[in-house]
Formats: C-alpha cells, structure tokens, sequence
C-alpha cells in the first residue's frame, strides 16, 4: 500500500491523538486541545502519513524565529512566520504497529521538504538521549543539552541544516 502525505486535517485528530499517547508518556504528550491549536494555527507544517485513510504517523512544528525550542512552544500554537529561519518539531509520533519501517524518516524528509520550498536555514528539535542516534541518521547534530525541562526530562538539541 501506497503512503500518502498530506497536511493534518480536524478530523484527523482522534488518530493523532492515539498515535501521541502511544509515542509519549502522560506527562510528555500534548493535550487534545494542543493538537487541535497546532492542526488550526499551522497546517502546512503539521503532516500526516496516511495509507488507506488511516493516519499512521505524524510530524509537527511552527516555523520560529530562534534556533533552540523553548518549553512554551509546547504551551501557544502562533501561526508560521514567513521569514522565520528555523523549522521545529515538536512531535514526530509513528504508529506502533508501523515503527521501524522507515515511516519517521519519511516524515522528517517531507517536513524537510515543506521547510526549505518556505526558505527556512534549519530544522531544529529536541529529544531523549534515546532518540539522539535515530536523529543523527537523519542529518541532525547534537547541540548539547536544552534547557527545557518539559516533562521533567533531560532533553537534547538536535539541528539539520537544509540546503
């Protein structure tokens, strides 16, 4: 089957939700209300991974202005900036029955994509030190230590340059 990909859609959001709650624990997901912010404030960045009208993963993230996310990204969806030069992620999320098959790489190329067609210089995430590997895979590089303390997790930053 054929996975398509295509920006987050209201009625989407029941699967997103699942897929959120099943990547992240209570205290690191996003609240129902919060998904539903991003999908209305920045649909272009919010991508879904579809195959036969099931979403199966996803990626989300505003275009920012500086090159580090803070914990208030995660709290207020603002619309893109057009000239903003750094592109976040705040979720990529795969369903379980779907991980390890390449689907988060193929979300991260086509956030990637979206990023550089609007000009953005990066993208720019934070993550476990679990994740660091898997990111550096994908052209990420660690930054060091964030200095976010959402969930009250030790969270790393992690940059890939575009073009």
């Amino acid at each position: 089957m054929v996975t398509q990909f295509r920006p987050a859609q209201a009625s989407d959001l029941a699967a997103i939700m699942a897929i959120e709650t099943a990547g992240f624990s209570p205290a690191e997901a996003a609240t129902k209300s919060s998904m539903q912010a991003r999908i209305a404030a920045y649909p272009e960045t919010f991508i879904v991974a579809v195959v036969a009208d099931q979403v199966l993963g996803y990626i989300v993230g505003p275009a920012i202005d500086q090159r580090y996310l803070t914990d208030e990204l995660f709290a207020k969806a603002a619309a893109n900036a057009a000239v903003a030069p750094y592109q976040a992620v705040l979720s990529l999320a795969v369903a379980p029955n779907r991980r390890g098959q390449g689907l988060g790489g193929q979300l991260l190329a086509q956030l990637a994509q979206v990023a550089a067609a609007q000009h953005r210089r990066a993208i720019t995430l934070t993550c476990l030190m679990r994740l660091v590997p898997f990111y550096a895979t994908h052209g990420f590089r660690n930054e060091g230590q964030s200095a976010s303390s959402h969930a009250g997790e030790v969270w790393y930053n992690m940059v890939k340059p575009l073009g």
